[in-house]
């Protein structure tokens, strides 16, 4: 069974695979790293895994998940199944580089649009030609409210809510309208004009928000929650083939 390591900002993810099959997804908070990885190790025949971090390590944590696992670091020099042609290679996110060897893998040959929805909202575009060309970063739905709140000496903080009119009709109703239909229209937007601009276009949606979004928008998408991991996995099994 092979062992991914996700951290984000706040929180960890553990998921196993066996052979290509996801089998349990484990979150955690990023803290207790080494514990968690401690207890799943033996709870399952870990043979291979790769780590991933968008939030700094202690050199001490990663020393101990070293002795731990002897993972492969996902970073700018790790080896991955498609060519990376974005301007600047070295600050390219880990969750970014993952995605696009999800997409590869899941959708080979295809024009590939992956929109993530979290704390900020990432678009990152394959050719068909396994060519990761680059996108977009934008503020994400939470990050919104908050800019709102945090920027305006009266606007109240609000959270997501399931279902917002087009019309507002008092304060709160209308920050809903125009974050969760700003952020609606901002994605079929960016996405009628890679269709323009690329013909054919698979759209996959990932992310906190990927459910939600998922009923909103007009676009036809594939929706996958956990293609970060996917992606992790697939970039997993590249490096031990091509050792």
């Amino acid at each position: 069974m092979n062992l991914i390591i996700d951290i984000g900002n706040t929180r960890g993810k553990l998921a196993v695979f066996e052979q290509d099959k996801l089998i349990e997804v484990i979150v955690f908070d990023k803290e207790k790293i080494v514990s968690e990885i401690k207890k799943n190790i033996l709870k399952f025949s870990v043979s291979a895994s790769i780590m991933s971090s968008v939030a700094i390590i202690s050199e001490k944590t990663q020393n101990e998940i070293i002795e731990l696992l002897h993972p492969v670091f996902l970073n700018s020099q790790t080896k991955v199944p498609f060519k990376n042609c974005y301007g600047t290679p070295k600050t390219l996110g880990v969750d970014r580089i993952a995605l696009a060897a999800a997409a590869v893998k899941m959708y080979p040959k295809k024009n590939v649009l992956v929109i993530d929805a979290g704390t900020c909202i990432t678009f990152d575009f394959i050719n068909n030609k396994n060519e990761y060309l680059g996108g977009a970063i934008s503020p994400g739905i939470a990050m919104r409210y908050k800019a709102l709140h945090h920027f305006t000496s009266k606007l109240p903080l609000l959270t997501l809510e399931t279902s917002s009119n087009l019309i507002g009709i008092n304060t709160n109703t209308s920050i809903h309208s125009g974050v969760i239909n700003g952020v609606c229209n901002e994605i079929d937007g960016v996405i009628d004009q890679y269709k323009k601009k690329y013909g054919n276009l698979t759209v996959v949606l990932t992310g906190g928000d990927t459910y939600f979004l998922a009923k909103q928008l007009k676009s036809g998408i594939f929706a996958h929650p956990n293609f970060v991991l996917e992606g992790l996995h697939t970039v997993l099994k590249y490096n031990l083939t091509n050792d």
